[in-house]
């Protein structure tokens, strides 16, 4: 009898197209589908964390800050490079800012320099700057015009500045088969209570990314009637 009943137990199946394990233990399409999506999570986060923790270039708001530094020897206006590892960039994007093909970066350039008001935070500054010209930009923080090149702007900020003395920011303009864009590198002499602070240089880099985006866009267009 033992044997009868055994042979008329059904084997044990799942329906629906589910899969048959050992044991009539079956394995469901909704345990599987709830599987896959967990996977499919945690593959997203790793990536996600990568891409956070790898260091930005070309428009991303994030490079490795200067920290406590001893003062830049002379010739740092020229960048970090002529500081002799004195400095490292605080941050360095590019924008694009679209077709141009009758217009040269030196126009763009002068264009800027001679219409500052096009400038997002030109403030208290004379509408065409000249260098060594000094001038508060929006919310008196005082600056300093470095350098004015055939294609590039440099400004340097000065005691009573927000971000603190010592930062200097160039705007470099370039065109590359009739496509313009706009390079914004800044770096720093010595640490200030702002850049020596993680929360608010990461603050003032993403600020930065998006006031510089601004002037790219706006230079995009006035660069119509360079």
């Amino acid at each position: 009898m033992r044997k009868t009943d055994r042979a008329r137990r059904p084997a044990s199946r799942v329906s629906g197209g589910g899969k048959t394990l050992r044991g009539g233990a079956p394995q469901s399409g909704a345990a599987f589908t709830r599987t896959v999506r967990h996977c499919a999570s945690a593959v997203l986060l790793a990536v996600s964390l990568v891409l956070a923790a790898a260091p930005a270039h070309a428009g991303s708001p994030a490079i490795t800050s200067a920290g406590s530094r001893d003062p830049a020897p002379e010739g740092c206006d020229e960048g970090p490079a002529s500081c002799h590892g004195g400095v490292e960039w605080l941050y360095r994007y590019s924008y694009s800012m679209g077709l141009h093909p009758f217009t040269d970066p030196h126009d763009v350039r002068r264009q800027l320099t001679d219409n500052f008001w096009l400038f997002p935070v030109s403030g208290a500054c004379p509408t065409r700057i000249r260098q060594a010209d000094e001038c508060d930009l929006l919310g008196g923080n005082p600056v300093r015009v470095e350098a004015v090149g055939d294609s590039d702007l440099q400004i340097a900020t000065l005691p009573g500045h927000d971000l603190g003395s010592g930062l200097h920011i160039r705007f470099a303009f370039s065109r590359t088969f009739g496509f313009h864009y706009l390079v914004v590198s800044a770096w720093q002499d010595r640490a200030t209570r702002c850049t020596e602070h993680v929360v608010c240089a990461t603050a003032s880099r993403a600020g930065a990314w998006a006031l510089w985006k601004v002037l790219s866009a706006t230079l995009a267009i006035s660069a119509y009637a360079a």
